[in-house]
């Protein structure tokens, strides 16, 4: 199946491995790759010669593609994806999809009005660990939800902000961007509690409070936690809370954690990797497989296979991109609680740390609570947290409300 490549480079060089390695199995064939800057044949080496070009819906017309892989800023995915579907291209459309609601509608309209399928790419939900935790809470193997933890604790240098011109940006040119750590670098933990919660899809947003920092010369948040209360189908309510940053001081590997009333399951997402606690057992450690999200694709194509991640289950997170596209601003967090130190590679990079913000992302995730929340028993842990400003509801998410509380009583 011949597939476009556009933005093959940064992120996109994952995608060009992918790529390379389904061409292995006879599955795809790269047949064009757009960039300004076309690839030299080291970069292409085991992909033949594909059509490269910057013009992106004349190398689709040019190529024949079946799919296009969309990995461009953010900003960008809008227009590309509906060139796409114009000619008949199906998609995989990096994530976040878009940068406001408002453009992900015009995109999921547009989708759907030419009949394309569009696979968003949160390569976690390809996990099979997804299906084992909601598996093992709907047994009620840890008792009753109590609510779902993540936390996301990354590092990067200063040269990250500066690698494109987007990068660490609200908005640009008068366009939204909404690059920041809850949207983009980490945005897989609270798409992935999202999935597992079973809340994922826009009317399931019940509610969402929001806490926004930046310690790096920034407009976007690189430090910043979230509460999302979702309302489900059956009149049934949850509580996500998702603690994250790029300022850590010992980066480690991001996760969810699921409470529950008589124990606990935390997945190590990038891992596959669960570990599941639960009273009167011993620990249980399982890894899993996963299902590449564009092997998934091609099976939708051929055979019929369920996407993965069709672009309504990205609702619930894309109605956190638009809360934080309209909260104010990020807060700078004062010149006290941040440092910057040389990067551990000894290249010469340096990055700025938040003092204390691995335990704060942790004790975020483990005690469902916001920055401002937390408090040692003599104080705040985290004196430069503001209490969140609660988003305001659209009618319809007052609706479900309304009536999560009718089936309640």
């Amino acid at each position: 199946m011949p597939v476009v490549l556009a933005g093959a480079r940064g992120h996109g060089r994952w995608h060009l491995d992918n790529i390379r390695r389904l061409t292995r199995e006879g599955l795809v064939r790269l047949a064009g790759i757009c960039e300004l800057t076309p690839l030299d044949e080291e970069e292409l080496a085991g992909l033949g010669s594909p059509e490269q070009s910057a013009d992106f819906a004349a190398l689709l017309e040019s190529t024949g593609a079946r799919i296009a892989v969309v990995c461009t800023p953010i900003h960008t995915h809008t227009d590309l994806a509906l060139t796409a579907a114009e000619r008949g291209v199906h998609l995989l459309l990096e994530k976040p999809p878009a940068p406001s609601y408002a453009e992900f509608e015009r995109m999921v309209k547009g989708v759907r009005a030419a009949g394309v399928a569009c696979q968003i790419g949160f390569q976690s939900l390809g996990s099979h660990a997804v299906t084992a935790v909601r598996d093992l809470i709907a047994d009620g193997a840890i008792g009753a939800v109590r609510g779902i933890g993540a936390a996301g604790a990354w590092s990067r240098d200063l040269a990250y902000w500066d690698r494109a011109p987007w990068a660490g940006r609200r908005r640009m040119e008068g366009r939204d961007v909404v690059d920041g750590v809850l949207t983009n670098p980490l945005a897989h933990a609270v798409a992935t509690a999202l999935r597992i919660d079973g809340g994922d899809r826009a009317e399931d947003v019940a509610g969402i409070e929001l806490e926004l920092y930046r310690a790096n010369a920034i407009e976007s948040d690189d430090t910043s936690c979230v509460r999302l209360r979702t309302a489900h189908g059956d009149g049934t309510a949850g509580e996500i809370t998702a603690a994250v940053t790029l300022c850590a001081e010992r980066p480690g590997e991001p996760y969810v954690v699921v409470h529950g009333t008589g124990g606990r399951i935390t997945f190590w997402y990038k891992q596959d990797r669960l570990l599941l606690q639960r009273d009167g057992h011993a620990p249980e450690t399982t890894e899993h497989a996963r299902t590449d999200l564009l092997r998934n694709l091609v099976a939708h194509l051929t055979g019929g296979e369920e996407l993965l991640v069709p672009p309504e289950r990205t609702g619930a997170f894309m109605r956190l991109v638009e809360a934080v596209r309209t909260a104010p601003e990020p807060r700078p967090l004062p010149a006290g609680a941040w440092r910057t130190e040389p990067g551990p590679g000894g290249d010469g990079s340096a990055r700025r740390i938040v003092t204390g913000i691995d335990e704060l992302v942790a004790a975020g995730a483990e005690e469902l609570a916001l920055y401002s929340e937390l408090s040692d028993g003599s104080g705040p842990r985290a004196p430069w947290a503001a209490p969140a400003e609660p988003r305001r509801r659209s009618e319809r998410e007052t609706e479900r409300e309304l009536e999560r509380k009718g089936a309640e009583a």
